[in-house]
């Protein structure tokens, strides 16, 4: 556990979440809930096909078909880079497809994942307080 990072978190409460009047495990609590989101870094290949609608994959040529399976094929897809132009060009018009990926390549995380910390307990927050 790294007690700085957490104590700084504490201390600045930079998102105001009113953390000097919580107890240790009103604190480990909320940063263990699960409210913030992040921009996911990387998905695979099968994360992108498993949400690709049946209806507008059968609509697709056969070029954009391999060009979509050549992308699939791969486990290092940058979901905010060139693989997703990519993917978005040869699957324009693709309404259900695209917003079904739009919202998975976003990630709901804790603030306490957010921070690198892992899951935090009553003992990490009072060891920060008073350590």
């Amino acid at each position: 556990m790294d007690y700085v990072a957490l104590k700084a978190e504490i201390d600045t409460d930079s998102l105001v979440r009113g953390y000097a009047g919580m107890t240790n495990q009103q604190v480990a609590d909320d940063m263990n809930t699960v409210y913030r989101t992040r921009n996911r870094s990387v998905m695979t290949g099968k994360e992108v096909k498993d949400r690709i609608d049946t209806t507008e994959w059968s609509s697709r040529t056969d070029a954009q078909k391999q060009i979509v399976l050549a992308l699939c094929n791969r486990d290092d897809l940058d979901p905010f880079g060139i693989d997703a132009q990519i993917f978005q060009d040869e699957m324009a018009g693709a309404t259900n497809t695209l917003a079904a990926l739009t919202a998975y390549r976003v990630e709901n995380i804790s603030r306490a994942v957010e921070l690198n910390l892992g899951f935090i307990y009553e003992a990490d927050v009072d060891s920060a307080r008073n350590g």
